[in-house]
């Protein structure tokens, strides 16, 4: 199954700009800088890459999730940065809602990042990482233009799971990773920020190369074309272009002692 993002890959405008919110504010570790590109690693199992582009940009919408015994921490920290904190209408940042925190902020490419918390997470499974006290990369968005059709293809050739199926809003779940399935004519809340889709790429992490084989196998009967190694695939998805790595490092058992829903693998 796959366990958690391992990468994620955005577009920016500027590598300078970048690094001076993720490295000089919110006090990320650089792992590599080029000219074109720099990678920062949130956790050890998760790493954040931006390239830059010669073209107008769509911001993307993504979550990470933090210790509820610490969300205040980390609230303060990207109070204390300085970047922009998303407001509801009413005007509170920190929306608490059934044992869940969160707060949406923005970095300097207009991407709408997010903290979140919830109580069921058990705190001792993973160390928390960064000075935002990050556990691991929840929530990537895909605006799309049929949520049910883009939902039924990530269960059926990838695994994943859905608590339950919605037309315009629907999270796809496997281990710690949650697609955010949006319809292009909802915006992201709450600032009502229109969901258009960004250029990017989401690569999945899975600790067993059989599924990672399992998929290619599904790929090839669907005449879905991809570029494939020994340890990783690619491939497009509604101009998407999404990868499953073998990461052996992270265990399969890792969302299951986090208490994640839809955790536990079928056999």
């Amino acid at each position: 199954m796959i366990t958690h993002f391992s990468k994620l890959t955005l577009q920016t405008v500027s590598i300078q700009g970048v690094q001076q919110v993720y490295a000089d504010r919110l006090g990320f570790t650089v792992l590599s800088k080029t000219d074109r590109e720099i990678t920062f690693k949130v956790t050890p199992h998760v790493s954040l890459s931006f390239v830059e582009a010669s073209e107008p940009i769509s911001p993307a919408h993504f979550a990470f999730q933090v210790p509820y015994s610490r969300f205040y921490e980390s609230a303060k920290r990207i109070h204390e940065s300085g970047l922009l904190i998303a407001k509801w209408a009413d005007g509170h940042e920190i929306d608490e809602e059934d044992g869940r925190l969160n707060l949406y902020f923005r970095d300097g490419d207009g991407n709408l990042l997010e903290i979140i918390a919830h109580d069921y997470v058990e705190e001792d499974v993973l160390v928390p990482y960064t000075p935002l006290n990050i556990l691991y990369l929840r929530e990537v968005g895909c605006p799309v233009e049929s949520v049910p059709s883009f939902r039924e293809w990530l269960k059926t050739n990838l695994g994943m799971k859905t608590l339950s199926d919605r037309e315009i809003f629907n999270f796809v779940i496997s281990g710690t990773a949650y697609i955010v399935a949006n319809w292009r004519e909802r915006p992201w809340i709450p600032i009502a920020m229109k969901a258009l889709p960004p250029k990017m790429q989401v690569t999945f992490g899975t600790p067993d190369l059989s599924f990672l084989q399992g998929i290619q196998k599904k790929l090839e009967n669907g005449n879905i074309p991809f570029e494939s190694s020994e340890s990783e695939l690619s491939f497009y998805l509604e101009g998407y272009l999404f990868s499953v790595q073998y990461t052996p490092n992270f265990s399969s058992d890792i969302p299951r002692k986090l208490k994640i829903p839809l955790s536990v693998e079928e056999k």
